[in-house]
């Protein structure tokens, strides 16, 4: 009988570890708390209707949790090294008689698969430079930052799981995903002083998509609505060799 229950348990615990590992992969692991106080913005791509805050950010399926400071994949896949490893040990110290180090398979393999999954679904945080003293530009961005930019900020400089990209939901929504291209990628944010006034950037790696799309006037009209109130939206280039592209926001009195 018990080894009749030992061969129903393992197959089932391998089912639901597969099932937890196949989750990033499936949907966006986000891991922040959601926005309620934001407005909302409808907009329609491919007769189809998704629900994004003024910042662009999707905001379906959001889970109400946020973890910041160190990457859960790594997380998971050192837990599971740690038990399959110790596993072996007891294994192979005992002399292959069963104990603790079945359970340890049981639950180290799986623990090692959600890690892998985890890993491959992983968005490393991007960083954040500052044109000038630090200490006074965070004086600045306490003072002066709207509720969008500190969302933003908030979004992109920790993990994220299952996105194609930081912004993914705002690039494809301002129509910078050309057909069938790979999505610009968010490589840094900059913080500066401008007149006074908070200049906050994101800079791009946009191999595929062209600055004159970027760039396009009626396109800068969007990203005021997208970013704002509060800002004046501009587009630089960056690096033309390296097809790197800035999105500049500078806040308002407005």
């Amino acid at each position: 009988d018990t080894e009749l229950e030992s061969s129903e348990v393992v197959p089932k615990m391998m089912l639901v570890a597969w099932w937890v590992a196949l989750v990033p992969l499936t949907g966006s692991l986000g891991l922040v708390a959601p926005q309620s106080k934001s407005p909302r913005l409808s907009v329609r791509r491919a007769s189809e209707e998704t629900a994004v805050t003024a910042g662009g950010f999707n905001t379906a399926g959001e889970p109400p949790l946020e973890i910041r400071g160190f990457s859960l994949a790594k997380a998971f896949l050192a837990a599971g090294g740690v038990v399959t490893t110790a596993s072996f040990a007891e294994f192979f110290g005992s002399q292959g008689q069963a104990g603790l180090s079945s359970i340890g398979f049981i639950y180290g393999i799986p623990i090692l698969l959600i890690g892998l999954a985890l890993q491959y679904a992983e968005l490393e945080p991007v960083p954040v430079e500052f044109d000038g003293d630090q200490t006074a530009l965070e004086a600045l961005w306490e003072a002066k930052a709207t509720e969008t930019l500190l969302k933003i900020r908030k979004d992109v400089t920790r993990h994220r799981y299952g996105d194609e990209a930081h912004l993914d939901t705002t690039v494809k929504a301002l129509g910078l995903v050309p057909p069938g291209k790979p999505y610009p990628q968010l490589r840094y944010l900059q913080i500066a002083q401008q007149d006074d006034e908070l200049k906050f950037a994101m800079i791009f790696s946009s191999p595929d998509t062209p600055f004159y799309d970027w760039s396009d006037e009626s396109r800068i009209k969007k990203y005021n609505s997208f970013f704002g109130p509060g800002v004046d939206a501009s587009v630089a280039k960056v690096d033309a060799d390296k097809r790197l592209v800035a999105i500049q926001l500078i806040t308002t009195d407005a």
